[in-house]
């Protein structure tokens, strides 16, 4: 997926309605209307019940809150402080090579802060408790009005520093979200002209013509419609129209064809989430620079991939290890407000508000991680060298890496339009960030243990999952390669064989008659 430079909202005031899977946006501030006619496949192994995991638990906070407790954070993560703390110079390298803005120091500070805080409120309460104690047996008056004085002072306290101690767990979880994932040790460091080359496929297509970009062929092929997307919606968006109408929903069907015989699920998902998933997937949908539209008036935001509701498709679960892996292929459309977005890598198809996609999402054991990255990436790597793609994959680099990413596979396809290869896909490794977040554990299947006490068992802990995402099909980007590559002569544009199937046949699109 493409959406790890996510970060934040720019408030849309919507109302949301659907037919036939599109969404259309209305001006009517502050209304949601929501009709969905997707479908949820529901897995093929058996899952435990949701069990709820209060470290992990979201609480709606009115529109009406105050200052005070809008600072308070709507959700914990399963952050492992001590493990932060005792791999000190680890994380501060990680966090510099990666560019990223997190302050450690305060988090350390926080948390001894928070240690010490919790061992004066232990204290204060065994002190109550002996005094309770006390007050159980035989006492002069004297002696039992000096206790209960002395238990009131305890409890006075004790409501202070609880108080104070919640203040405290609130603020270190706020400072915490921003530290990153760990980074993959064979990761190069630096920024992205530092990442290196895993893969090249193929070789750029040599053209005996003058070449057009895609936007010229799909005006003259009549396919691809901005002009009229402007005006009804705004720049960035289009409309797509003919032929190009078929080859989307041919590569998403091919796609998913492919992918679902590698024992991966189809599922359709919401394309409206709340913030607070898009903040447990490792994006913030709230920023200057957002590339999350969020509605106005509530919690929700529009998805800029479907990463974020495969995330929380199982929330706050403890899954049976039998269960994983956990493979799903998604379709949905996608929205992002390119914030901050410029120049000619921009044009056309390349960047736009609006598009379709096929998402890969697994869910797997911490131990299995590593093999399904490399699974992905094979996966997406096949997919692109069946429709003859000119390409290369890519090990980005620490500083190129979104917060969720322990390590990221680009996929860069040779656009002869735009002279230069493009980004058509990644596939990322996010290990336990995301389920730290979400509150996704499994049981390991490891035999009962005995209890202390006799005739009781005690099951396995329960550890966190690792979740990795790839991009199977982003349709946009895809059009882009396949016009641009497969144009001739005449102006037409050859069907590649993988999809005629799905076009009904069709293996040519031709200049149409004026």
């Amino acid at each position: 997926m493409s959406l790890h430079k996510l970060r934040l909202a720019a408030a849309v005031p919507v109302t949301i309605s659907t037919f036939s899977s599109r969404l259309f946006l209305k001006p009517f501030p502050n209304t949601l209307t929501l009709g969905l006619f997707s479908r949820r496949l529901q897995p093929r192994k058996p899952l435990l019940v949701r069990a709820f995991s209060a470290s992990a638990a979201v609480q709606d906070i009115p529109a009406t809150q105050t200052s005070e407790s809008s600072a308070r954070p709507q959700w914990k993560a399963s952050i492992d402080f001590k493990w932060i703390r005792d791999n000190k110079e680890a994380v501060e390298i990680n966090i510099k090579n990666r560019n990223s803005n997190a302050n450690l120091d305060a988090v350390l500070e926080l948390y001894e802060n928070m240690l010490n805080l919790q061992k004066e409120v232990e204290r204060l309460r065994e002190e109550r408790n002996n005094v309770a104690k006390k007050m159980k047996g035989k006492l002069e008056s004297s002696e039992r009005e000096r206790l209960v004085e002395e238990g009131k002072n305890l409890k006075e306290s004790l409501v202070t520093l609880e108080e104070d101690l919640v203040k405290l767990k609130d603020e270190l979880q706020h400072v915490a979200q921003s530290i990153p994932n760990m980074t993959h040790p064979d990761v190069p460091v630096g920024g992205e002209d530092s990442s290196a080359i895993r893969k090249e496929v193929g070789c750029p297509r040599e053209f005996n013509f003058p070449i057009k970009d895609h936007l010229q062929l799909g005006k003259d092929l009549d396919l691809i419609d901005f002009d009229s997307a402007a005006e009804v919606s705004g720049s960035k968006f289009f409309y797509l129209k003919n032929e190009a109408v078929l080859l989307e929903m041919a590569l998403l069907n091919w796609t998913l064809s492919q992918v679902m015989k590698k024992g991966y699920t189809p599922l359709t998902t919401p394309e409206i989430v709340r913030s607070s998933i898009v903040e447990k997937c490792g994006f913030q949908p709230r920023g200057d620079n957002t590339q999350v539209y969020s509605i106005d008036g509530t919690d929700q935001c529009l998805i800029g991939t479907a990463e974020i509701p495969l995330g929380g498709i199982h929330m706050d679960s403890i899954l049976l290890e039998s269960a994983l892996p956990l493979k799903y292929i998604a379709f949905s459309h996608c929205f992002r407000t390119e914030a901050g977005a410029a120049g000619a890598a921009t044009k056309g198809l390349y960047r736009v508000h609006q598009f379709s996609k096929a998402e890969m999402f697994v869910i797997c054991r911490p131990e299995d991680s590593e093999f399904f990255h490399h699974e992905l990436i094979q996966i997406e790597e096949d997919l692109f060298t069946s429709l003859g793609l000119h390409f290369k994959t890519l090990d980005m680099a620490t500083a190129d890496l979104g917060a969720p990413a322990y390590r990221k596979f680009d996929i860069e396809a040779w656009m002869p339009g735009f002279g230069r290869f493009g980004e058509i896909s990644s596939a990322s490794n996010c290990t336990d960030y995301q389920s730290r977040r979400l509150g996704i554990r499994y049981r390991p299947s490891e035999p009962l243990q005995t209890g202390p006490k006799k005739g009781k068992a005690n099951l396995p802990a329960t550890k966190f999952v690792h979740t990795l995402n790839a991009t199977a099909c982003a349709v946009p980007r895809m059009m882009v390669c396949l016009l641009e590559n497969y144009q001739q002569e005449d102006g037409s544009v050859v069907i590649p064989e993988p999809l005629r199937p799905f076009m009904g046949g069709i293996e040519l699109i031709k200049p149409k008659l004026k």
